[in-house]
């Protein structure tokens, strides 16, 4: 079978190479792709092609993707987490000394100083105690959320020699793994906020996660303390930022997202969204999301989709394999190998799994899979998709 992937933005041609070309076309006007790979694009609103089976991010955040709706037609959504980490890792720790030493203002003075040597230099002594700063060690830095990003975040303030205490009620056993043995983890985001002198925020943006840092949290940091969001714009209520620092309840506010209310405002700074903006997290990013898209199409494995299970099920040889995706319902599997038994085929490995609402099942299945066989799979009340691979 030949698999057709439709590209919506410029994808790396390190991530698009690692496609067969005998096994894969890859075109961005592809009407009837079996895949969507993307970086920005925005699938709200877009019909979703029958033929559609994959999509895929390449990069972490998936908002602008509906996830429910290609849930409820079976298909998963993966995306690349960690593939970017170091990027946005290294602008994360610029934004920190960015806000400790006032470097945007203090450069833009710099910029516009006119006159000769001596009436600079004049200005410069006379100006540059109005961008007196602080230095990180000794300082706390409170990271929220403790992912592929906020861990390594967290491990580099460490090596600054800066306090570090994080919150993540959600971490997962691999990233605790990853996480420096300095780094403070705590169970209260108010305590966080209370406690560090600069906080940085490193969650998805989803609907609990929307507005997380509003009036009532700013309310809790203490006036000295710095924002950072190099995570998601409207994760922070921007408008209670402006009255944070209107009031002076608040040093500064910098993050990757410009907007008219942030705009030219003083003490805060805004990049135009330069988290991942680097060619190894490009490729990176692209790399991971196309190894993805193959294993889910050439074996149904799925790895990092955001609304599926992992699964993954060594492939043993002369073997067909089933890959079903069906509503998380009782005796599913049952009348799957009901089904291949009655076949008078064996069963030489099967995983199960689910995530939500959804389950996932792979079945290996000794000798050849007939299309009745196959038919009757696909027929099976719950079932919202079906593969023969």
């Amino acid at each position: 079978m030949t698999y057709r992937v439709r590209t919506l933005n410029n994808i790396s041609y390190t991530g698009l190479s690692r496609f067969p070309a005998e096994r894969y076309t890859v075109d961005p006007d592809d009407p009837a792709p079996n895949a969507l790979l993307l970086r920005s694009a925005n699938l709200h609103g877009q019909d979703i092609p029958e033929s559609l089976l994959a999509v895929a991010r390449a990069g972490a955040g998936t908002n602008n993707i509906p996830i429910p709706e290609y849930s409820a037609r079976g298909i998963p959504v993966f995306n690349t987490p960690g593939a970017n980490a170091n990027a946005v890792k290294e602008l994360v720790i610029a934004a920190l000394f960015l806000a400790a030493r006032n470097i945007v203002p203090a450069a833009a003075v710099a910029h516009r100083l006119e006159g000769d040597a001596d009436e600079m230099s004049a200005a410069v002594e006379t100006g540059k105690k109005a961008f007196a700063g602080f230095e990180l060690p000794g300082r706390t830095l409170g990271v929220i959320g403790l992912g592929a990003i906020g861990v390594e975040v967290a491990n580099a303030a460490t090596a600054l020699g800066m306090r570090v205490i994080g919150f993540d009620p959600a971490v997962t056993v691999e990233h605790a793994w990853k996480l420096s043995s300095f780094v403070e983890r705590i169970t209260s985001l108010d305590e966080l906020l209370q406690r560090a002198d600069i906080v940085s925020v490193h969650v998805p943006l989803i609907p609990a996660t929307r507005g997380l840092i509003g009036t009532d949290q700013l309310a809790r940091m203490r006036a000295s303390a710095v924002l950072v969001n190099f995570a998601r714009g409207p994760i922070v209520d921007e408008t209670a930022v402006v009255q944070a620092l209107e009031t002076d309840s608040l040093r500064g506010y910098v993050c990757d997202f410009p907007t008219p209310a942030l705009n030219k405002r003083a003490r805060v700074v805004t990049l135009p969204h330069l988290g991942a903006s680097t060619a190894e997290a490009e490729e990176n990013c692209a790399v991971m999301a196309v190894d993805q898209l193959r294993g889910y199409l050439e074996n149904g494995t799925i790895r990092n989709s955001v609304n599926f299970p992992e699964a993954g099920l060594s492939r043993a040889p002369d073997t067909a394999r089933l890959a079903i995706v069906n509503s998380n319902v009782p005796n599913m599997v049952g009348q799957i190998s009901t089904l291949v038994a009655g076949a008078g085929l064996n069963i030489s490995d099967l995983l199960n799994k689910s995530k939500g609402d959804l389950a996932y099942t792979l079945v290996d299945v000794e000798g050849d899979v007939g299309q009745d066989l196959f038919a009757q799979v696909k027929s099976i009340e719950g079932v919202l998709t079906a593969r023969l691979l």
